[in-house]
Formats: C-alpha cells, structure tokens, sequence
C-alpha cells in the first residue's frame, strides 16, 4: 500500500539517483533502495471529513520494532556455545555416540566457562569487570536456549565453591545473563552485548575461546571417547563441509543480530591448520586443567599398529608390510599405554600426533624395504617385473616403479580436484555482516547486486551440472582387484625384498640414511627442518604424498619421521652425530 501511495512521487533521490519511494510512519518519503529520508511528505486532500481543507501528511501511529529487527541480548560465550551445539550434532551425523555430546564436550564447555569465569561460579564475570546477575531461567531467551543445551551430568567433580552443581536428576540448562537493555544508537559496534570488550579482552591466564579452538575442544572430546575420527579426519570434515567452521556464525538464531566487532571474533575466512589446532588443543586441556585420559591400548582405533593398518589400505601397500610396521613400533616403544596417553596434567607431558606418528611408521619401513636414494627402488622393481612375468600364476611380488605410476597418475588428479574446489570456494556469507545498523542497508544491497551478477554470468554460462556430496568416508582412495587404470597392491608379496636369516626375515637391504643427522638444542621448539633439496625424488614425494592426505606440511611429518628413527637407531644415531660427512649407516 504505501508503495503505491508513492508511485505519485517521481523525484530522484538525492543518494543514489533511484527512483524508488516508499512512506514511513510519518508519512515522509524514503528511498526503498539506499533508505534517505526526505523532508517532502505526501499531500492528501480528504474532503469527506473536512472540507475544502489540505492535509500536509498521514500519521497512521509510531510502530514498534519486531523482535527480528531488534535481536536478543547475547553474549559471545553464547555464540560459541551454538557453534558447538551444531559441531557436536554434526559429528553425531557422522556415526559419533551422543555420549560425546550429552556428557564429555558438555562437561568440558562446562569447565572451561567455569575456569574463565563466565559461568558456573559464585559471581561470574565480563570482560568489562563488573559483576552479572545469573538468571537460570530467562523466560525471554528460553525458547531458543532450551535448543541448545547439552544435557547431561558432570562425569568429573569441578571446584568445590560452584553453584551450578544442582541435582543430577534434573540437569538444568546452561544460564543466560541478564543484562541491560541494548541501546540502539547507531554507533553500536557489536550485536552481542560484549563483543567490543571480548575482543580487546586480554587477562593473564585467561584462554579466550575461538573458532579454531571450538575445534580444539571437539577433538579433545574424540580424543576422551576414543573414537575413530583422528584428527585429520576432523579437519578434513570441515573442508567438506559437513562440520560447521567457516561462517558458522550463519546457524545462529535470526535474533541473534551479528555486526560490527561480532564478525572478527566469529568469522573465519582461511581453512583450518592442522599445527595450529593442535596447539590450540594442548592449550585448552591445559587451562582445563584436564585429568589423565582413556589409556590408548593395543584394541583402540588410536593405537600405532591399528593407524597404520588402515594407512596401508590408503596407500595402496601391501598387506604383509603390517608386520614390519608392529615391529618397529615394538622397538621404538611408540605403541606403550603410558606414551600413548594423554595427561595434560602430568609434569612430562607427552603429547602425541597419533594419524602422522602412524604414516611416519610407513615410511621408515618403506626406507628400510626400499632404501629410497633413487637407485635401489628402481633395481628391485627391475626384479620384481621379471618375475612377475615369468610367474604370472603365482602371487604377484611388490613393484614399488609399477606402484608408484599408479599413486602419481591418481595423487595428481585428486590434488587437482582439491586445488579447483579450494579455489572455486565461495567465502562470502549469505548472512552479511555489517559494521552497524547504519550499514546493514549498504551490507543487504551489496549482497543483492552480487547475488543478481551471479544469476547473470549463470545465465550467460548455461546451466551447470549439480555435483552430488559424497558419503562421507574414513578413506579417501578406493582400490579394486582387477582394475586397470587404479590397481590394487594390497595382495603383493614383499618375498623379493626379505631374506631369511635363522629363523627370522630380515630386510634384504641393509643400509639405511637417517633423514636428520643433528637436531636442534633441547631448548629449541624446532626438532628438524627440511628442504627438498637435500633429499631423493622418492622420499621427497613419498612426503608429499602422505602428507597432503593428512592435510599437513611436508616438514610435519619429516620431523615425525625423523623421531622415529631416533628412537629406532638411537646407536646408529649417536655414531652418526660424531660424524660430519657419512649419511648412510648399517643396519646389520
């Protein structure tokens, strides 16, 4: 109606030279496409009720702003409890047990916003210092907490002094604040009540929650419960978007209004990294102040021998190279309960990169069987293709030259894929974040004019294919007896590389080149560094290999490799170390 009304009026708007009006409550005319008020209001002659008399404007009464135009009072806390809420239920989708939700990550947010003090303790605290009233039961905010509260009983007792402890019965969700009404002026520069103070919070002590470390948490969760998703698999979920990260501001509730300082606390715009959630990881079990966790046995999906039967699959090895892996994870030591566990608390602390110790363990196999200085693999590859052509009948002996086209030809293409998809990713939200309610018109008209030039280009570029979401899946290659373009090694022999010695195989190789000949002094965060060009073309690409399927850096798992063989030659080593030049060692 009010549209209508305005059709009369044809003047360009002095802004943005459209020709768009609308009335507001006043009667005054607005630009529907940049929201300038005018000062002209619309002139109605009504001479049914006085006559021969000129009104100079309607008032039809001042309207009250929708509860979807003002948005609740949240706090951060509150945004990052909704992330975890929508992380939690996606691991769920993806075959974890409620029990990670219902009691381990519920348990840990619980701890973690009683040890930063926003909640759960006798006088909880903001980061502007000043003491909040606790309101268990926010009448205003009830419908939408109730949906997120992760309910459960605390499997831990937390500090004795907390008031939160209720009757395990009737767990009780978790507390909003009760704060002052929000202003509305225009300079507000956050939608929740402390995002300007959170983000210039900075107190000793203090680990102040993240995105990355929302991350953290789930897989410390994982970690507790012992389930089979490590944490590679993790990130790799949030590639493919089935765990919310980038933008997952956008599964807040409508009333929750983000902008302003909202969007550097809770927008992410660069794909997670495994080293830094990892860190982020031993950082919030240490503030945590987390007990000793589930021990790691031989029977448990994290454990050295299990890991790296499941990466051979992977990779396409053979089978038989599952005993060589246990041997060396026996001799280093790797696969004992006590070094597998983790105990923040403990006061030598170990912690363990389970999925990239487990691939560093192929590796040095595969430098025991093979050598890797780009002469002896390709020699035994040699034999081993002669013999498989004179016994074509018998099991086919392990062609590592045979293996490696094969693994090249399908790690080029699926490295492809991942570069185009990163590429092609759209960062941008379909919830705008603006600086204030002054923008939010700007922010929505930007949106709309990219979403109108994507419709166009669309258009002109014809209809393209939907591509269909894959199942998610522990394995990211698929291996089939029997198909040529990508065969199956699983069922290789290694006879031409073993030989007997006794009563035991022993590597028909017998010398090996340690990849790290002096490591840094202890007080040194640097165990190793790595250069390409100090290495062969096979161990370089063997790295690269295995550590784009673990979405790492080439040096992480150098430097994994390279304490394994510590641990391994730890003789060898030292003698080594006494030595400049010579790079090579026995064996036996």
């Amino acid at each position: 109606m009010d549209l209508e009304q305005a059709k009369s009026f044809t003047d360009r708007c002095s802004q943005c030279a459209a020709v768009s009006w609308g009335l507001t409550d006043e009667g005054k005319y607005y630009c529907t496409s940049c929201h300038n008020v005018t000062d002209r209001s619309e002139e109605v002659v009504s001479t049914a009720v006085i006559p021969n008399t000129k009104i100079n404007s309607i008032c039809r009464g001042l309207r009250k702003r929708s509860r979807h135009e003002k948005g609740w009072d949240w706090y951060v806390c509150e945004g990052f409890q909704c992330i975890l809420y929508h992380q939690a239920e996606a691991l769920k989708t993806l075959g974890v047990g409620p029990e990670l939700k219902d009691k381990v990550l519920h348990n840990f947010w619980k701890r973690y916003l009683q040890k930063s003090k926003q909640a759960y303790c006798k006088n909880p605290v903001r980061t502007s210092r000043k003491k909040a009233k606790v309101l268990e039961d926010n009448q205003q905010s009830s419908d939408w907490a109730s949906e997120l509260e992760l309910l459960s009983d605390t499997s831990y007792p937390l500090e004795s002094g907390a008031e939160f402890q209720s009757e395990p019965q009737i767990p009780k969700p978790f507390p909003v604040t009760k704060a002052s009404p929000k202003s509305e002026a225009p300079d507000v520069c956050s939608g929740s009540v402390d995002g300007v103070e959170y983000s210039e919070w900075k107190e000793k002590g203090v680990l102040k929650m993240t995105v990355p470390r929302t991350l953290a948490l789930c897989s410390l969760s994982l970690l507790w419960q012992r389930e089979t998703i490590t944490l590679s698999d993790l990130l790799r979920f949030v590639e493919e978007d089935r765990i919310p990260y980038r933008n997952a501001f956008q599964l807040f509730p409508e009333e929750m209004k983000v902008y302003g300082r909202d969007k550097g606390i809770f927008a992410i715009e660069s794909w997670p990294d495994y080293e830094d959630i990892y860190k982020n990881m031993i950082e919030v079990a240490i503030f945590l102040d987390l007990p000793r966790f589930p021990d790691i046995t031989e029977d448990c999906y994290l454990h050295p021998n299990v890991l790296c039967m499941k990466y051979l699959l992977e990779f396409n090895l053979p089978d038989e190279m599952h005993s060589l892996t246990c041997q060396v994870v026996k001799m280093t030591g790797i696969g004992e309960v006590d070094f597998l566990t983790f105990d923040p608390i403990a006061k030598k602390k170990r912690t363990v990169k389970y999925d990239v110790q487990a691939v560093a363990v192929i590796v040095v196999v595969l430098k025991l069987l093979f050598l890797l200085d780009d002469r002896l693999e390709w020699s035994y590859s040699a034999l081993a293709e002669t013999y498989n052509e004179e016994h074509k009948e018998d099991k086919p002996q392990f062609d590592f030259r045979k293996w490696y086209q094969v693994m090249k030809k399908t790690f080029d293409e699926k490295r492809r894929q991942w570069e185009e998809a990163r590429a092609k990713y759209y960062w941008k939200t379909k919830r705008p974040i603006y600086r204030s309610h002054i923008d939010k018109s700007v922010a929505y008209k930007r949106r709309e004019m990219v979403k109108n030039l994507q419709k166009q280009f669309s258009a002109l570029l014809g209809t393209t294919p939907v591509v269909e979401k894959k199942a998610p899946s522990s394995f990211q290659f698929s291996w089939t007896e029997g198909d040529t373009d990508s065969p199956c090694f699983h069922g290789h022999s290694l006879q031409g590389l073993l030989i007997t010695k006794g009563q035991s195989l022993i590597t028909k190789n017998s010398l090996y080149w340690l990849s790290t000949q002096k490591f840094c002094k202890s007080y040194c965060k640097h165990v190793t560094t790595y250069e390409e060009s100090n290495f062969s073309l096979s161990y370089q690409f063997i790295l690269n290999i295995f550590s784009f399927l673990l979405r790492i850096k080439t040096s992480v798992l150098h430097e994994e490799v390279s304490l394994i063989e510590k641990k391994l030659f730890e003789k060898k080593y030292n003698e080594s170390k006494r030595r400049s030049r010579p790079k090579k060692v026995r064996r036996h």
